[in-house]
């Protein structure tokens, strides 16, 4: 073999070489990029975890094992159940310490009541309970914290909300390491989705972030479909539950929800609407059904979580 030939066959086979090797990295990176993080022994795609007014009657200290027993990654405490903990004694960094060694862990505490009131004088005078429920959270490890606009007003103004959500947002990321996230509920200013994106949006903060809740979707009579142009980098939590066919949307309480699957939400089209957004973070079973706090709470634990898992395994995500 001359020369000549001996290079351009080698060349040609350097080309084969590199050619097959960029496919093979290509292979490699689609493998990883369609491997994601599973939970409940695989059965969904986000952790799993229980909002603590779902089982009320119980004390912080069994919501807490009650969970952990049933099975679920998570569990959201109010900030009531907190002021309460510490002012009988109890340690609230020591308390996250146990709620993490149960394997547990804390993505979001309700809430922070009265956040953004309609004057600069009224919530200047806010932040000092603001600051102390952000501390709480903080202290028990939660990722996020509710932001709750119960008294804004009707009509509000959304620029000055917005702004005042910014503030809040800075002063919980900087003071106390944790996220605040705006919610949505009929009974408040804030009553759809849409609404809290709007304030989320405006606030013009990278970490502006809401939670939605699919019973408020459907009385607030914001609906799903807006799930459907979200990206999920814009949602803390996502509340979970069904909606009975009676009463009439119009007369639903938060009293009514029941568990996953036993009312008429489109839960399973809501789910995959969801896994589309790329959203990540905890599905959060939240009930305040007066008829499920009468039974024995650990089985009432038990069931929500079953059924919320039947809900994802029909959606198929």
């Amino acid at each position: 073999m001359n020369r000549r030939k001996f290079i351009t066959l080698g060349t040609a086979t350097a080309g084969l070489l590199t050619a097959s090797s960029t496919a093979d990295v290509l292979a490699d990176t689609k493998k990883e990029l369609k491997k994601e993080k599973r939970y409940q022994k695989g059965a969904s795609p986000w952790p799993i975890c229980l909002d603590t007014a779902t089982i009320r009657p119980a004390s912080l200290k069994d919501k807490i094992k009650f969970a952990a027993k049933a099975g679920y990654d998570a569990i959201e405490p109010w900030d009531g159940e907190l002021q309460e903990y510490e002012a009988k004694g109890g340690n609230l960094i020591d308390l996250g310490k146990e709620i993490k060694d149960l394997g547990l862990f804390v993505p979001s505490v309700i809430g922070l009541w009265n956040a953004i009131p309609p004057t600069q004088e009224l919530f200047d005078k806010s932040l000092k309970d603001t600051r102390n429920r952000m501390r709480m959270a903080a202290q028990i490890g939660a990722q996020h914290v509710q932001t709750i606009a119960n008294t804004a007003g009707e009509p509000y103004d959304q620029k000055w909300m917005a702004s005042r959500y910014k503030d809040i947002i800075e002063i919980g990321l900087k003071e106390y390491k944790i996220n605040p996230a705006l919610v949505f509920v009929k009974y408040q200013p804030v009553k759809t989705m849409g609404q809290a994106m709007g304030i989320a949006l405006d606030a013009n903060h990278p970490n502006a972030m809401i939670i939605p809740d699919t019973y408020h979707m459907y009385i607030s009579e914001g609906n799903f479909e807006g799930l459907k142009i979200m990206n999920g980098k814009a949602i803390a939590i996502f509340q979970f539950s069904d909606a009975p066919a009676s009463p009439g949307v119009k007369d639903l309480g938060d009293q009514h929800r029941v568990y996953p699957g036993d009312g008429i939400l489109p839960l399973t089209e809501i789910l995959k609407d969801l896994k589309k957004t790329g959203f990540n973070g905890c599905i959060s079973l939240e009930l305040y059904n007066p008829g499920y706090w009468k039974e024995d709470l650990q089985q009432v634990a038990i069931t929500g979580l079953q059924k919320t898992l039947e809900v994802i395994k029909r959606a198929g995500v």
